[in-house]
């Protein structure tokens, strides 16, 4: 069983992305989104900065960032005028629920970037707990949407901003499935002086 809730100590043992592509409804309602939304804001955050913002695409707003998608790609990709672009359609239609995380570290600041980055990156994986908690699944995806800057510009970033990823929560329509993890003694060592 996958994503069980009934201890922290299961659900962290059984943790499971969903596919965004598998997700069906219903996906968190307007209270549940802003709990889960809260929950993940608990995040390590050295400094007090809170270096990072969530941006919420409404269901009538797929549309328009398909088309945001579709529009970036052609300018950033001479000649991709007149391909198939469904991929990038399909990829801003999936699943009910869609949050967009970005980084957004205070430059001027005591504490590094990387720290304020890696924040933002726990709340993305507050964002997946979250969900899960809540009965939803949730995937964290990223590729070529992430590293777009006219898109990130879409969502509010400004300059040394970053995409962290885009959140996908719905309910699984399809079972979930294990996927390889790395062995214990391979990324796990003690400290040899």
């Amino acid at each position: 069983m996958f994503n069980d809730t009934s201890s922290l100590r299961s659900h962290l043992a059984t943790r499971r992305s969903g596919k965004a592509r598998d997700m069906v409804a219903p996906g968190p309602d307007a209270a549940t989104l802003r709990t889960i939304i809260a929950l993940a804001l608990r995040t390590p955050d050295h400094g007090k900065l809170a270096p990072w913002r969530i941006v919420t695409v409404a269901d009538d707003q797929r549309d328009a960032f398909a088309q945001l998608l579709k529009q970036a790609w052609v300018d950033e990709n001479p000649g991709a005028a007149g391909m198939d672009l469904s991929a990038l359609d399909q990829f801003a239609h999936q699943a009910p629920t869609l949050l967009v995380l970005l980084s957004t570290p205070v430059t001027d600041s005591k504490i590094p970037l990387w720290e304020q980055q890696m924040s933002a990156g726990a709340v993305g994986m507050n964002l997946l707990h979250a969900a899960h908690a809540h009965g939803f699944v949730g995937s964290w995806l990223t590729g070529w949407a992430a590293y777009s800057p006219a898109v990130a510009r879409a969502f509010g970033a400004h300059a040394g901003d970053t995409i962290v990823g885009y959140f996908f929560l719905g309910t699984a329509g399809a079972d979930l499935s294990e996927r390889p993890r790395p062995e214990y003694d391979d990324v796990v060592s003690a400290w040899d002086i």
